[in-house]
Formats: structure tokens, C-alpha cells, sequence
């Protein structure tokens, strides 16, 4: 059964639509286990019942007519108690539900599997036979295989709106409002007008646009045929010598695929019925590359690759034929499979007021110039059908990670009535700018900002940051096709710390590997947060980490404002290996090259567990100490962060998490060796209170946060943070812990500093 089962994906994989990939699974889950009937149920989110999806082998006409509720039937049973039911008679069964439209009165056999996503049941695999036997266990486990495979399909058509397309066609209005998910990356909320941005030549990324001039489209399609058909005969020409007939013939037969007869007549037919030519172009061509991908001889199923080349080829030059400058509306939100900073180059950065992709981390590249920009960014929302949202309406709410599609009336004002709000917000903020950051009983809190940018940093000083606690020096390394020179460095280095001084700059040293791999030093790995980063890498290439050191203290020649911070350290050992590296690389500066040059301040970030345990060892060594708050919840709670699947896993008021920092903190003082933390835990208000609570007295936040984290601290003085801290630390979940911090506030002048998500409609 592997190989039917390998088969029933591929096709599943390749499937164009929904309604195709029910009718692929129950006809081949019929056809491998030589079943009567197979028949799929699933869960209506608008009705609550399990409707009949898709059969082979019951009366056709039943399908979207039966609808059994939670518990009813026998379908009904297996979506309650989500597990396997294996029945040799159904009938004599007491939540046996008969429907004579079915006509299913002839099959005795039942076994039935639920189709689980993230703890739901999605619906009901179900195979039926005439006569009475009970499946044996090799069928039922490959029943139970077929609809764990079917449950991330499942719950990729809820999430785009397909489910409901498909059982409840009545209740789907045209551009009716849908809400995705994805990893909230810039804090934010925006209203535009969604532009799907596009890789060239790529058949999978074409929106679905409709022609606005059918004539104009036939003729830019026609002239694309004619192009590629001149290349195809020129590389004929050129190679003929070097071909056998049968070789050469090839070429002919490409010709004559595009000839009306063949692609270019399905093609047409799709244009004039409203599509544009790249939209038709694509669908024709993907749709063959199906067919031939699901054929069984060996040979057929190469030429997918040859359609594939040739969809290419023709769309290259459609691609060409577009207008060269685009009107992008001045309320754009770009939209993508995998926006990368290149896609910014051909649009006003003024007409940007959102970026959402489909790939990425919050800390891609995108995603790092979104928080430069203050461009709300949600990355990672891989359920996102950003084909068909071009020119839709659109609602980006960064705070939650949400893209709202042509939202409903009271959505929209509800959302605009936040965005007001946060101008409002913003506006009485920016009078603190100027304000020391102290507690309400004089207590001064150092609020410092994460940089990387000249964008970033610019807003840093605006919003009156202290110093910057963290500069991640990788962002250099991003902006090049090569690892920059050791000048090149100093130059980037130094213009950041003359913009701070006299206030610390703290460089963090190349922190590369996990999520953040450099194009022309790749890294491949099975499992990349516990392997080859950070630290790691450097130690490991001194030629790349060694250059650095020196473009770092060089940069701060004069100055006397660096600190240098090195990253992802896990055991005393390599501490000790990178420092003699500092050491060794400021004598050679001072002594044998004559730079008059103060010895920079060194630290150790605290991000893994392992760090957290020796934190003492580790405070004995170094001048300062600065705790990673993101990677250390990630490590710790054994939850990818970039991760959307497992995102509501991820919790920064864990209280695993508080006891570390607590343990941290005190492992620190107990060394007298100065600690901050850095990280989006800092930049949260409510977070900020409680880490002040536990000890903390440096802060290093995004410059976004740091006016509204100023605000709270303000107005708290430490003997309540230390008492909010003291309460949460007695707390065992993380819901608890937040709700308590929120009860703790009814001024609301405190309240509204952090509760902007509690508005969301969502």
C-alpha cells in the first residue's frame, strides 16, 4: 500500500483545485482498498455539521445533502470521539443513521477515520463494504495514514476559503470577507490595497487577473508565441549539427505545441473568455504539467519538464510585453510568496503601508527593513492565497499576525477607529521623547534600542533612545554578494557609533546560521537553531571573525562608546577561545600597529538554556552580560518562533521563562557584572514592568516600543513591578500570568499603552 499511498499524494500535490483533490482520494482510496464505497465528510465551520463532501460508490446526488451533526450517525461518532471506528455491521450498530438518498443500505462494513489538524477534527475518511467483515489492521492504518495527509489540505482550503466555497457555495458572496494568519513580524495596522508582487517567470506565482482588454491580451499572447517560437527555431539552427534527427525533432514538436491546434488554442479560449494572457497562459500550462506528472509510463512523465521549460519561456516574455512602470496605488500593501528587500526597488517607499509574505521569518531581511520603516509586516503566512488578492482590500494587523481581505463595514471602521487611536497614542508619546526614563518613584530604567539600519537608527535617536544594545552587525553581511572587506566594515561600523556617541553602541559580533543564512554562504542543515550559528561560526572561520574584530575597534577609534557582545554562547570554552580572539586582535591594533585605542567593554549573550545555568561562570569573565530573550524563550519552551504552526506555543510570559530570568538576574548581581535584555520582551510593556519587577534595570527594545514601554515605566513605581513580579512568579500558566498583569491596571492612561490588541475584532 506505500506506493498507492505515495501515489494518492503526488496526484493530491498536483491537484488544480479542491473539489479535485475529494475526487482523487476517494477514488483511489476505493480502487487500493477494493471497497464499495469511499466517501469523504467534512466539517462545516458556518453549520457545524459533517457534510458530505465527496463520494465513490453512493448515489452522487447525496453529495452536500447529508449533514450529520457531532455524534450523530456514525460519522457523526468518529468526528466525537476522534478515533478510528472498524464496524463488520454497521447496521446492528446504535448510532447507525440511515439515509435513503444515499443509498448506502447494501454496505455493511464501516470504517471510518478522523481527519485531525492542530487538535481538530476536520472531517470523516470512510470506506464501506457489502459484505460483513471487519478491515483488517494494515487497511484500517492506511486509512488513518490517508487522512493525516488530507488534513493539511483540509485546513489549507478553511484557511483560504475553499471549504467553504465547496459545502457552502449559497453562503459565499463575490470579494466576501476572509481572514489568514501568519507570524507578526512589525507591529501595526494598515488599510490598503493589496499588489501581489511576482518572480519572474515563475508559472506558480502568476495572479489570477482578468483582462481589461481581451484584444490587447490576445495580441500580447500571440506576439509571445511568435518570439519564443523564432528562439526555439534559432536554437534548432545552431545545434543541427550536433543532434541526431530524432534529437532535432523535438524541437519541431515544441513549435507545434504552441500552435492554436494545441496550448495556443486552450490558451485563447481562456483569454476570451476573461483571463488575462499570463493568468490563462499559466493555468493551461500547470494543468499539463499535472497530467503528465500523474502518468504512470516513465517516459510521459519526463515531458512534465519539457512543458515546464516551455510555460517558462512564453511567460518570460509576456512578462516582458507589461508595462514597464506599474501604477502602484498610494495605500500599497505588498503581497507576495517570498517578499525580499529587491521587491522594494521599483515602488515609492511613501506609497507602502504594509508588507505581508507568505515565506519568511520575522527575522528575514523583509522583515528587519519593515521595523526600520514602521511598516507593519506579517511573514509566514503560508495559508495565504496571495495569487488571487491582487487589488482586493486589505487589512494588515501586525500586532496579531492577521491579513483581513475585503474586510465587512464594521470590521473596516472598527480597524480604523484603532488606527486613530494609535495616532492619538502616538502623538501624546512623542512629548516624552525628551523625558527621563524613570519609575514614578524617581528609579532610572536605561531604555536602549536594537539597531542594524541607518533607518533604524535614526528613529532610535528621534524617539530619545540611550544607547543601542544590541547592533546587529549580520545586516552588513546581508547587503552584499560577498563578505564585505574589513574597510568596508569599518566605514558602517563607524557611522553608527558616531551618530550615538557619547552613548554605548553595543556591536554584536556576525550572528549568521538558524533562520538568518547569507546567499553566498550557505548553510544546510536538518535542524539549524541547534546547529552551525552564532559564535559557533565565527570561532570556526577566525579568517571572516577575526576581520571583523579589527573593522570593529578601528571604527571606534576615538570614540571610546563600543561594546562588543558575542552571541549564542553555550559553554565557558568557546567564551574563553572568542575572547582571547578580542584580546589578541586589540594588542595587534595597539601595540604593533600603533592605534591609540581604549580596550572595548566585552559581554556574553545569554540565550540558551545551558548559558542561563552558568550564568556566574560565565558573569566572571566578561564586563557585561545581555539576555537574548527571544532564543532563549525559543530554547526553552522547544518552540520555533518563525514558525506559524506552532506560534500560539510560543509564550514570553511563560513561567519557566520568568524563573530563568529570575535565576539569571541574580546569578548576575551575585557577580556584580551589569545585565540588560534585548529582545521583543523588552519592547512589550507589560513585559518591560515585569522584568524591571524581577531586577532588570537595562532595556533594549525595537525604537517603535520604546516611547510606549517609557510611558508605563513611568508611571509604576518599583516596589509595584517588584510585587507584580513576585505574584507572577507563584503563577503556573501563561494566560494566567497575563491576565493578572492586565487586571493590575484600570487607569486608563496605563491600559491603553498596552492593550491595542484587545480592539481587534479577531
Amino acid at each position: 500500500m506505500l506506493d498507492s499511498l505515495r501515489s494518492i499524494v503526488q496526484e493530491v500535490n498536483s491537484a488544480r483545485d479542491f473539489a479535485s483533490v475529494l475526487d482523487i482520494i476517494v477514488k483511489r482510496v476505493r480502487k487500493t482498498t477494493d471497497t464499495g464505497v469511499c466517501s469523504i465528510y467534512l466539517h462545516d465551520p458556518v453549520s457545524d455539521k459533517y457534510i458530505l463532501a465527496a463520494t465513490e460508490g453512493l448515489n452522487p446526488e447525496a453529495v452536500g445533502n447529508i449533514r450529520l451533526a457531532t455524534g450523530q450517525g456514525l460519522v457523526g461518532l468518529v468526528a466525537a470521539k476522534a478515533e478510528p471506528i472498524n464496524l463488520d455491521d454497521a447496521e446492528a450498530h446504535p448510532n447507525f443513521a440511515y439515509f435513503p438518498e444515499s443509498g448506502e443500505e447494501r454496505f455493511r462494513s464501516f470504517l471510518g477515520a478522523p481527519v485531525i489538524h492542530h487538535r481538530k477534527v476536520l472531517g470523516v475518511l470512510v470506506v464501506q463494504q457489502a459484505e460483513r467483515r471487519r478491515f483488517d489492521e494494515s487497511e484500517e492504518a492506511f486509512l488513518v495514514t490517508v487522512s493525516a495527509q488530507l488534513a493539511g489540505v483540509i485546513a489549507h482550503a478553511n484557511a483560504t476559503g475553499q471549504l467553504t466555497r465547496q459545502l457552502s457555495p449559497e453562503l459565499v458572496l463575490s470579494g466576501g470577507e476572509r481572514v489568514f494568519r501568519g507570524v507578526p513580524s512589525v507591529p501595526g495596522i494598515s488599510i490598503g490595497h493589496a499588489v501581489v508582487i511576482t518572480s519572474p517567470a515563475d508559472l506558480y506565482a502568476v495572479p489570477h487577473r482578468a483582462a481589461s482588454d481581451i484584444d490587447h491580451e490576445l495580441a500580447l499572447f500571440h506576439q509571445a508565441l511568435e518570439q519564443t517560437k523564432q528562439d526555439l527555431r534559432t536554437v534548432h539552427a545552431d545545434l543541427s549539427e550536433k543532434l541526431n534527427q530524432e534529437e532535432r525533432a523535438l524541437f519541431d514538436v515544441y513549435v507545434s505545441m504552441l500552435d492554436d491546434s494545441s496550448l495556443g488554442g486552450e490558451v485563447t479560449v481562456l483569454i476570451r473568455a476573461g483571463l488575462s494572457a499570463q493568468t490563462a497562459w499559466s493555468e493551461v500550462i500547470i494543468e499539463h504539467i499535472r497530467n503528465f506528472s500523474s502518468m504512470e509510463d516513465a517516459y510521459l512523465r519526463e515531458r512534465a519538464t519539457d512543458v515546464r521549460d516551455l510555460g517558462r519561456r512564453v511567460l518570460g516574455y509576456l512578462q516582458q510585453s507589461q508595462v514597464e512602470n506599474r501604477e502602484y496605488p498610494n495605500d500599497s500593501v505588498l503581497i507576495g510568496e517570498e517578499l525580499a528587500a529587491a521587491n522594494l526597488a521599483d515602488i515609492s517607499v511613501e506609497k507602502i503601508v504594509a508588507m505581508v509574505s507568505a515565506k519568511g521569518s520575522r527575522n528575514s531581511h523583509l522583515a528587519i527593513l519593515g521595523r526600520a520603516m514602521g511598516i507593519p509586516t506579517v511573514m509566514g503566512a503560508i495559508d495565504l492565497p496571495w495569487r488571487e488578492l491582487d487589488g482586493n482590500q486589505v487589512i494588515v494587523d501586525g500586532h496579531l499576525g492577521l491579513i483581513i481581505a475585503n474586510p465587512r463595514p464594521e470590521v473596516l471602521r472598527a480597524y480604523m477607529a484603532q488606527i486613530e487611536e494609535e495616532k492619538i497614542l502616538s502623538a501624546d508619546l512623542e512629548r516624552l521623547r525628551d523625558e527621563p526614563s524613570v519609575t514614578a518613584d524617581n528609579h532610572h530604567i536605561t531604555l536602549w534600542v536594537n539597531t542594524g539600519l541607518r533607518l533604524d537608527s535614526l528613529l532610535s535617536l528621534d524617539r530619545g533612545a540611550e544607547g543601542v544594545g544590541l547592533y546587529r552587525t549580520e545586516i552588513p553581511f546581508f547587503m552584499q554578494e560577498r563578505f564585505p572587506s574589513e574597510d568596508e566594515q569599518r566605514k558602517i561600523y563607524r557611522e553608527q557609533m558616531e551618530m550615538f556617541a557619547p552613548r554605548p553602541v553595543t556591536m554584536r559580533t556576525l550572528d549568521i546560521g538558524g533562520d538568518k543564512a547569507l546567499p553566498y554562504f550557505p548553510i544546510e542543515e536538518a535542524n539549524p537553531f541547534l546547529g552551525w550559528r552564532g559564535i559557533r561560526i565565527s570561532l570556526d572561520h577566525p579568517e571572516i571573525f577575526l576581520v571583523q574584530l579589527r573593522a570593529i575597534m578601528r571604527a571606534s577609534e576615538g570614540l571610546e562608546n563600543l561594546r562588543i557582545l558575542l552571541p549564542m554562547i553555550s559553554n565557558i570554552p568557546e567564551l574563553e577561545s572568542a575572547l582571547a580572539l578580542v584580546n589578541r586582535v586589540y594588542h595587534e591594533l595597539t601595540e604593533e600597529e600603533g592605534y591609540t585605542l581604549t580596550k572595548p567593554l566585552v559581554g556574553a549573550m545569554i540565550e540558551v538554556p545551558a548559558a542561563a545555568y552558568q550564568v556566574r561562570d560565565i558573569a566572571r569573565r566578561v564586563d557585561f552580560l545581555s539576555v537574548g530573550s527571544n532564543d532563549l524563550t525559543q530554547y526553552l519552551l522547544a518552540v520555533d518562533r518563525n514558525n506559524s504552526r506552532v506560534a500560539d506555543l510560543y509564550h514570553t510570559l511563560h513561567p519557566a521563562l520568568l524563573h530563568a530570568l529570575k535565576q539569571i538576574v541574580e546569578g548576575a548581581s551575585a557577580e556584580n557584572c551589569p545585565i540588560s535584555v534585548c529582545g521583543e520582551m523588552a519592547g512589550d510593556p507589560l513585559s518591560a514592568l515585569l522584568l524591571v519587577g524581577l531586577g532588570y534595570r537595562v532595556l533594549s527594545m525595537s525604537a517603535t516600543n520604546l516611547l510606549r514601554v517609557k510611558a508605563i515605566l513611568r508611571q509604576v513605581s518599583i516596589a509595584q513591578a517588584e510585587g507584580l513580579a513576585q505574584t507572577c512568579l507563584t503563577l503556573s500558566d501563561n494566560s494566567q500570568i497575563r491576565s493578572y498583569l492586565e487586571s493590575a491596571f484600570t487607569d486608563p492612561e496605563i491600559t491603553r499603552l498596552y492593550s491595542w490588541t484587545k480592539s481587534s475584532p479577531y
